[in-house]
């Protein structure tokens, strides 16, 4: 959350010349609701179980780039799909980074109501980190630069 997966990803995707897909977009358009609500009618669990079949769906396409939410990596299913059918880059970002990134936005479910997220943020590194780490095929930081700067820098370590 907040480590820039689809500002990022649209930029690879412009200098791709390929489709940029964002898995909650394509939840929301399919349900005709927001993830925050779909969040509070059916719980994490429900949108988690949405969000498999997208995935499932989705990494089955060639030639697009591909943001996931955040929470993908917790299930079994999305780790195995998402490895074993692309190129699986990690964005590596500070708390620091994810607290001023997300301080305004009204539109993350595990945000909203909370009166620590930086604990928040640290409890979901702990529990995260460790799988995107297992099927990242690339890390890259993305603290210390603008978009453009990160994208241009991922595919140049890609080119390599």
């Amino acid at each position: 959350m907040g480590a820039g997966k689809s500002s990022i990803g649209k930029q690879i995707a412009l200098q791709l010349k390929m489709e940029f897909v964002d898995t909650d977009r394509v939840i929301e358009e399919r349900t005709g609701a927001d993830i925050d609500w779909i969040f509070d009618l059916e719980g994490e669990d429900g949108f988690r179980a949405r969000e498999e079949g997208i995935i499932e769906e989705l990494t089955e396409m060639q030639g697009i780039v591909l943001a996931t939410g955040g929470g993908a990596v917790i299930s079994a299913q999305n780790r195995n799909f998402l490895a074993s059918r692309g190129t699986v880059i990690y964005l590596e970002t500070s708390i620091e980074q994810q607290l001023e990134r997300t301080r305004r936005d009204k539109k993350r479910p595990l945000l909203q109501n909370n009166d620590n997220p930086r604990k928040t943020f640290e409890d979901l590194k702990a529990v995260r980190e460790p799988l995107y780490l297992e099927i990242s095929d690339y890390t890259f930081p993305t603290d210390s630069s603008t978009v453009k700067a990160v994208a241009r820098f991922i595919l140049d370590g890609l080119h390599r």
